[in-house]
Parts: structure tokens; sequence; C-alpha cells
């Protein structure tokens, strides 16, 4: 392994495995890629069905778990974050969902130039290869493949059919004109298989001889001369290695990894690395501020007919049946998520856009932790509202000096009064959904909450046992100006030279549907402005 490199990439994630790609296209860069997890063999990765397996591997998961959260009754809340080639993208639930065009407005009216919507359209379509083909949303032809569903199941038609019984209105793209209403989603999949961003952008351009990726490289500090980012030092089995870099160090280890980097290498609030023994390079408070997360709960029903995904956890002759049909015919419901339908809508009519995302599963769930996904035993589905615009905020600082610890995270969930009000709405908009014509003649319980929740005030002591974080962690090396914030629109550390966070961590503000295409999206933004600033330099 040659020890100078233009560019080191710190997490071969969802933004990693995407500026490793395209800063080696031209072959006039040399390229490490550091990832602390493996390769992505694993049977499960590339399995639809299988990230329920993923959810709780340790081989391919940090699986990190927060603090106590006060208005949760002092739960903590689990956290699988990828370990593995493809990071997140390689463990996640698939749903290609990029948010509502107003949230990358709100980036450009908080200072944040070139990431308007009309600005970032253009690198969604140039990441997409979508099934439908290409249009004014769409892109055809790029490296990360959307899919359709890969059966119109009767149960998802069934699910779609309840939404729009309770007034919400079909949409058949929400990531198109509007994003508001009900549909199918698509999926990152391609030929019945996950496609991860290893899968999408590393697998040919692991190949190329200006690429080095090394698995099993655990980044721990970020080395500087002065207030210039030099190179790294990582972590191998062979041992302690350094790594320099003649032009930048990119840092893409996500919204738990990148702060958790900066602040172990000198970055972060002063107090906080003086206290651990840190020598401080730069004091900078908004290192690990700023993180925000969805929070959702679970409404699950009990359903007459054996139409649900709760047989492939208590049957093993449906899983026996499930496994061959994927292996010899790629088919089944091992070839698709199980979220087959969601919703977008606005918890209060005078909202100018959809604050709640609905989830609805061909499954239900008892429990959902570092223990593993517990189904219930017996036919049933969820239907799940997702609070897309949380006022909380976290953090994630340093448990301690040891750069192998986890991170302690807080995310503050429900301290403010609105979120509560967010969440009981979604509960009664997910029993209406569960009222509908269709459904009453098909669900025969509901399982939880259950009747007897019925005041507001028993909804929200239900959300406070049972709500979840949705793993969408965003924020916490925020873009900006000001005393909070990290990098400057072009995703450079304030203060620091030669030193970039592209990563979900950038987001000052959590979009309003899931973070991977939009992190795939930064990633593609990224390495444009990387290679137009190196192209600036050479010539001046």
């Amino acid at each position: 392994m040659a020890d100078t490199y233009d560019y080191i990439v710190t997490g071969a994630g969802s933004a990693g495995c995407v500026l490793a790609a395209r800063l080696t296209e031209s072959g006039r860069h040399r390229v490490l890629l550091l990832e602390a997890g493996g390769k992505d063999s694993n049977f499960w990765i590339h399995v639809p069905m299988g990230y329920a397996k993923t959810f709780v591997d340790p081989r391919v998961n940090w699986q990190f778990e927060s603090e106590p959260e006060q208005q949760l009754n002092g739960r903590t809340m689990y956290q699988p974050r990828g370990k593995v080639l493809g990071g997140t993208s390689s463990i996640n639930g698939m749903i290609y969902m990029r948010g509502n065009a107003a949230d990358y407005d709100q980036w450009r009216q908080l200072g944040n130039q070139g990431w308007d919507y009309d600005s970032v359209l253009p690198y969604f379509r140039k990441a997409e290869d979508n099934e439908r083909g290409a249009d004014d949303y769409h892109g055809s032809g790029g490296p990360l493949r959307v899919s359709n569903q890969p059966y119109e199941w009767e149960i998802a038609r069934l699910l779609l059919t309840a939404c729009q019984q309770a007034g919400i209105p079909l949409n058949p793209d929400f990531n198109g004109a509007s994003q508001e209403g009900c549909g199918y989603y698509q999926t990152t999949t391609k030929d019945r298989r996950r496609w991860s961003t290893a899968a999408a952008y590393l697998r040919i351009a692991r190949h190329r001889p200006n690429l080095t990726i090394a698995t099993n490289a655990h980044a721990t500090r970020v080395l500087f001369q002065g207030s210039r980012a030099t190179g790294v030092e990582f972590r191998t089995q062979a041992g302690p290695q350094v790594a320099h870099a003649a032009r930048e160090v990119i840092v893409s280890g996500g919204a738990y990894g990148s702060p958790q980097l900066l602040q172990l290498s000198g970055l972060g609030p002063a107090s906080h690395l003086a206290d651990l023994g840190i020598e401080v390079v730069r004091d900078m408070a908004g290192v690990g501020a700023n993180l925000q997360d969805h929070f959702n709960t679970f409404c699950t029903y009990r359903i007459s007919r054996d139409l649900s995904l709760n047989a492939l956890h208590y049957s093993l002759p449906h899983r026996l049946a499930a496994g061959a049909r994927y292996l010899f015919l790629r088919s089944g419901p091992m070839s698709g998520n199980g979220m087959y339908v969601g919703a977008l809508v606005r918890s209060d009519a005078r909202l100018e856009r959809p604050d709640l995302q609905f989830n609805i599963s061909a499954w239900s769930t008892i429990d959902r932790t570092a223990t593993g996904i517990v189904s219930h035993p017996f036919p049933g589905i969820s239907i799940s509202p997702v609070h897309l615009a949380p006022q909380g905020r976290g953090s994630v600082r340093l448990r301690n000096a040891d750069p192998l610890a986890p991170p302690e995270i807080r995310f503050n969930f429900l301290r403010d009064d609105s979120d509560m009000r967010v969440m009981i709405a979604g509960v009664r908009i997910a029993r209406a959904i569960a009222r509908s014509q269709v459904l009453q003649q098909l669900v025969t319980e509901e399982t939880a909450p259950g009747a007897a929740t019925e005041t507001d005030e028993e909804i929200a002591q239900d959300v406070r046992r049972r709500g979840v974080s949705n793993l969408h962690p965003v924020g916490t090396c925020a873009m900006g100006q000001g005393p909070m914030a990290v990098v400057d629109p072009r995703l450079r550390v304030h203060g620091i030279a030669g030193l970039r966070v592209v990563d979900a961590s950038i987001m000052p503000v959590i979009v309003a549907g899931n973070t991977n295409a939009p992190t795939i999206m930064i990633a593609e933004k990224a390495a444009d402005m990387i290679q137009q600033d190196a192209t600036t330099a050479t010539v001046s």
C-alpha cells in the first residue's frame, strides 16, 4: 500500500463509495478508500428480505445504542449502522425516497448556496437508473438502480386501497412533481437483489489502478500540519498505519462516525476534548451537535388471512419454501423488502407540506432491538407513522479517547410538545386507515397500541413506551455559516484546509423522507465540487 494519495476517503458507506468511484473516473487522481468493516460478501446483504438478518449481525453492523432518553421512559434506542462496504446502504430497508423539494430550498435559505432543489435535482438524476425511465425528475443509465416492487402482492393492493378509502390521494411518484399522497415505494434493488452503493459504484471502480480499497481499516485520527489536514491514521489487522493526502482528506463516516473521527482528531467542543485529554486543533462547538432523526411508532393489526410475512419468522415450512423460491427462481417474498406501500400526509391541513410518512408493511412486530426483530406468531400488518419534521436536537460525543469505543448518542426525542402532538395525530390517521372498508374485512384486532388506548394522554404514554428512532440520523457536521456550522456549502471544514465532510452529517435540517438517496446525491454533488476545486487549484 503506497502511503501518499491525492484523496483519502474515510468510510466506504453510502457517500464514500460514490466519492471513490467518481474521483477515480478520470484516472487523474489516486484515491485511498478506508472501510472499518469487511467486504460485502455476506449472503444476506444481497437478499432484499435479508435485512432482517443484517439488522443485528455484528459482522456487518456497528450495533450502536443511544443513551437513555428522558421522554421515552429512560429507554435506549438501538442504532444499526453498516460496518461493511456499502455502509448502511448494505443493511437498510432500500426505500428510495428523496424528501420534499422544499427541504432543499430551505437549505439554500439558510445560506447554503447551490443546495436548493433545482440545483440538487441534476445530481439525483445523475445517480439514478430508474426502472420507469428518464423524465424531468428521474434519470436513466446512472449507477444506482431504482426499481418498482417485484410483484403486485394482494396485501399491497389492499393496503393501498385502504389509504385511498381513508382520504389519502393516490400518488404514483413520491419523488416527482408532488410528494403528498399514497403509493407504492420504489427500492434500490436490481434484478431482485439489493443494489447498495458498493454494488452500484464500487463494482466497476474497484478494478481501477488508481483506487485502493482497504477493508478492516478503521480510521482513528486525521493528521494535521498546522491548520491543514495531511493524512489519516488507521488501524488494520496488521497494526496501526498512516497514509498521506496530497490534496484532501474526505471524512465520510456518517452522522455518528464523522463527528467521532473529527473529535478524536482535535476538532470539536474544546472543553469536551480537553476533558478527555485530546489536543485541540480547532474549537468547533458544532461538531457532534444538531443530531436529528425521524421518530416513529407502530400500529399493528392481526389479520384473518395468511397474507403477511410474519410466517417467515414463526413457520419453518414457510421459510424453506420462500428460500427455495428465491434461490431457484429469484421470486417470492424474499425478493422484496416487505414495505410495499407508503403515504405522505399533513398532520394538520394548515401545513404547507407533509410532516408524516406512513410505512405500511406486510408484517407486524412485537419488538425491534439489538437482539432481533420479533414478529407476532400470527398474520399481521403494521401502519407506522413517522414524524418527518421533529424539533428535537441531540448530540454525538466521545465516550472516551479510545477511537474504537462507540460514540455517546443522545437524541432528545419528544422534548418539544409539538412533536408529541404530531405523533398522536399520526396514530389517529393510522387507525383511520385500519378502519377503512377494505381492511374492516381483514383486520380482526389492533394488537398495538390496542383498543384500550384511546385518549390523547393514553396514546402519548404508549408512544413513550414503544416509539423508536426511525434510523435516519443526520446533521452532526452541519453545513452553513456561523459558530455552529462545521462545513461551508462546498463541504470544506471551516478553518481547516484540505479537509471535507461528505455524508448525511452535513444536512443542516433533516429531509422529509428516507435519507439514503439524499446522501448519495450529496456525494455526487461533492465529487463534482472536489474535482472543480482541484482543477482551479492546478490552474492557479
